[in-house]
């Protein structure tokens, strides 16, 4: 999943440590979900959002894939 995390938080001048510690998680974890590597829980995806004052589809974006849809 494509996030605008880092963008996001540069934008405010933020270290992704000072960030980190905003949200109550490690710097790695922050490193983590900007490089893709790893998909913050529903929770922590709204914690994110609502820092930065946007709506959870404005930070996080999921492209659907009509191949792995239910008909």
């Amino acid at each position: 999943m494509e996030n605008k995390v880092e963008a996001f938080r540069k934008s405010l001048g933020l270290s992704q440590e000072e960030f980190a510690k905003a949200i109550r998680v490690s710097r790695q974890t922050v490193s983590s979900i900007e490089n893709g590597k790893y998909n913050p829980s529903l929770e922590l995806a709204f914690t994110i959002a609502d820092f930065f004052d946007k709506q959870i589809e404005e930070v996080f974006l999921h492209e659907r894939n009509p191949q792995n849809e239910k008909e």
